[in-house]
């Protein structure tokens, strides 16, 4: 590496973040700009670790220890050529990936690891202002067809990869706009929609074709699917939310917090107000209100920053299960992801979070409107057989007032209804459409599924994982054998 002793030299610093208190008034991104010098000792922090852990944390392969490397000698070109030969899109991992690559740095066995991420970002970003990443308007074509349903970054994955091997690629979204949950679901401060417009430019001008407000088996029957193309990439993600089924469920100001995250997202963006099955919606805002926000994790995590940006009156973040360690335990060693307590900008912005708490019933007014949430607190043990269980704790029931509730419980699954029934693909047990990792080949001749509508809800860095790798599948379908890259390709490269 660069610098041998960069890890022993230079601390981990990030970016500065504008303060609280003036972030709240906007929704752009409030991130200061970090020096190069500065990013590149903090590439300089990559050791010559001789296994980098990293690359089987990242599940794309990313090689990250040699992009570091080309930062540190302030070679970005070689940088990005290294990066964008297994991400197509670093703009956003570099953004809104929870970066498990350096939950595996091996210098984070004792020290805090290398900023991966942030450097990612740079890297992506020094391309697009030297205008590195520009469209390929020469690509050789196949004379195959092939649609993908669905724009959320597996379906972005696959089509830029099926595009690069030369097929005519389709892309169908039900939304009004192409970007999936990066473009409705991800606030826009954390990441700005001109950044996903900048990418389906390029994409745009490399020949695909984005086709918008089109619900794939209503507006397009099965039948002309599969008609029409040579082969057809399911990409829809796992769009149902799970719920909370508890008394009260019927009182109006209760909604999953996608609906709240997707309108708030179309509003900023000034578009239609839609869900993110592309259904207008009534207007939901938590001004000057009490928010309770159930579900602890990222998307949670988005509502409470969202809120304070409408200028909520209090907001509460509950999460059933007990509170994490500030650093890891025994149960949880290097290099597996760290369960950790972690707290996001959007915490700092203000939210009372609270841990083991049980929702038991929704409370409301006799007009039907929502104005409470009865909770209690909880105990966790194990049962003999050394399950988790819970217990409530007498005396701790109380209701917190709230006249909006976001549900951020996570996804169960793709929609089947529509096309997945008509096409008959099979489903697996947790009701995703059913293939495996091999050739993401579904029940169904010449149809395949990648993303969450394969593997269930996961992370963004995956989804693009699980888009490239499908498109090689199908590259390889259509054509007998494929030259696109692959993650093990990337890691055997290695040596």
């Amino acid at each position: 590496m660069g610098q041998p002793d960069g890890f022993l030299k230079y601390d981990r610093k990030l970016p500065e973040y504008e303060k609280p208190a003036e972030r709240i008034k906007h929704y752009t991104e409030f991130y200061k700009p970090m020096s190069e010098e500065k990013t590149r000792e903090q590439a300089a922090r990559c050791m010559n670790c001789g296994v980098p852990f990293c690359h089987n944390g990242c599940p794309l392969g990313n090689v990250i220890p040699e992009f570091n490397d080309a930062v540190y000698r302030k070679e970005w070109k070689e940088a990005y050529d290294i990066l964008s030969e297994t991400n197509n899109f670093p703009e956003f991992t570099g953004r809104i990936c929870p970066a498990p690559c350096e939950g595996s740095c091996v210098l984070g066995i004792n020290k805090p690891p290398v900023a991966i991420e942030h450097i990612e970002k740079s890297i992506i970003e020094e391309a697009f202002k030297q205008g590195w990443v520009k469209p390929n308007t020469n690509i050789k074509r196949t004379g195959k067809k092939v649609v993908v349903v669905g724009s959320g970054p597996a379906g972005l994955a696959a089509a830029d990869q099926l595009n690069k091997a030369g097929h005519f690629v389709v892309v169908y979204e039900r939304a009004q706009k192409p970007g999936g949950l990066v473009r409705f679901g991800i606030p826009d401060f954390k990441l700005d929609k001109k950044v996903v417009e900048r990418r389906i430019k390029v994409m745009t001008e490399e020949g695909i074709i984005f086709k918008c407000g089109v619900n794939v088996g209503v507006d397009i029957t099965k039948e002309e699917l599969l008609k029409d193309f040579d082969a057809v990439v399911l990409a829809g993600g796992a769009t149902n939310p799970r719920d909370v089924q508890i008394p009260g469920r019927e009182f109006k100001g209760i909604y999953p917090a996608m609906e709240f995250l997707s309108q708030n997202n179309a509003r900023v963006s000034k578009l239609k107000h839609e869900n993110h099955k592309g259904e207008k919606v009534e207007e939901i805002l938590a001004t000057g209100k009490n928010v309770v926000v159930i579900g602890g994790g990222d998307t949670g995590s988005d509502c409470v920053g969202t809120s304070n940006r409408h200028g909520a009156k209090s907001i509460t973040q509950l999460e059933i299960a007990p509170k994490p360690s500030d650093g890891r335990t025994g149960g949880n060693p290097w290099p597996e992801w760290p369960l950790i307590l972690r707290t996001s900008s959007s915490h700092e912005e203000g939210a009372d979070r609270k841990w083991s708490i049980l929702t038991k019933e929704f409370v409301g007014d006799k007009n039907g409107n929502l104005s409470g949430l009865k909770i209690a607190e909880i105990e966790w043990t194990k049962d003999a057989q050394g399950k988790h269980i819970f217990n409530e704790i007498p005396g701790t029931e109380k209701i917190l007032p709230a006249e909006l509730i976001t549900i951020a419980a996570g996804f169960l699954g793709p929609d089947q209804k529509g096309l997945l029934d008509s096409l008959g693909v099979v489903y697996d047990e947790r009701s995703n459409v059913k293939a495996n990792t091999k050739d993401y080949a579904t029940s169904v001749e010449k149809v395949f599924a990648a993303g969450d509508m394969r593997r269930g809800q996961s992370l963004v860095v995956w989804a693009i994982s699980e888009g490239r790798e499908c498109a090689k599948a199908v590259d390889t379908y259509l054509m007998g054998e494929s030259a696109l890259e692959s993650k093990d390709a990337s890691l055997l490269a290695l040596g």
